[in-house]
């Protein structure tokens, strides 16, 4: 904006200007030059209506469904989340509600017990605590797939690699790749 303006200032046409500059219409140009300075206002979504609705079209009030919420939640193993909470909310009282404000609900009651972090089935094991002074010290094995427009199949290389100078010592290329392909790869590059 503060280019346009200047070179506009300068006598050049809003045009031209707008072209050189990557502007495609002057209605953009002018819409952006009359909010110029304005902060923009955020929407936060529609009013919480403070009420969910029974299938037979009954109002039922947050609070009532928060005492809901709290008597299956009493027993010591009750262990629900917000999603079975949703579907006996559903089933025992015939509430039309939805997940998302049944969470919230109980987030505003702070009853969602602490979220689980994904565990690795197989942890990394990198070589970053082993100092590699010579080829030869440490290989790795790398498996790619690539396709065969022509004949619609895969292809599949193996390809065992010198961690110290990146050259391949050794590789399978096939249209199967299987461990036994791996051993044998193996078995090649320590004879």
């Amino acid at each position: 904006m503060e280019i346009t303006d200047k070179w506009i200032q300068l006598g050049y046409a809003i045009k031209t200007v707008l072209k050189i500059v990557g502007i495609l219409e002057a209605t953009t140009y002018y819409a952006r030059r009359k909010s110029q300075g304005k902060l923009k206002v955020y929407n936060s979504g529609r009013p919480v209506p403070g009420f969910s609705m029974k299938t037979d079209g009954q109002p039922v009030a947050d609070e009532q469904i928060k005492e809901w919420i709290h008597e299956y939640l009493v027993d010591e193993e009750a262990a629900y989340g917000y999603r079975k909470i949703t579907v006996c909310l559903r089933r025992d009282h015939g509430l039309q509600i939805n997940k998302k404000k049944v969470y919230r609900l109980m987030k505003e009651e702070n009853l969602l017990h602490p979220q689980r972090e994904k565990q690795r089935k197989y942890p990394r094991k990198l070589a970053n605590n082993r100092e590699i002074m010579d080829s030869n010290q440490l290989w790795e094995m790398d498996v790619k797939c690539g396709f065969i427009a022509g004949e619609q199949r895969f292809f599949f290389l193996l390809s065992l690699i010198d961690v110290y100078d990146r050259s391949v010592i050794d590789y399978h290329i096939r249209l199967n790749c299987e461990g036994k392909h791996a051993s044998q790869v193996l078995q090649r590059a320590l004879i």
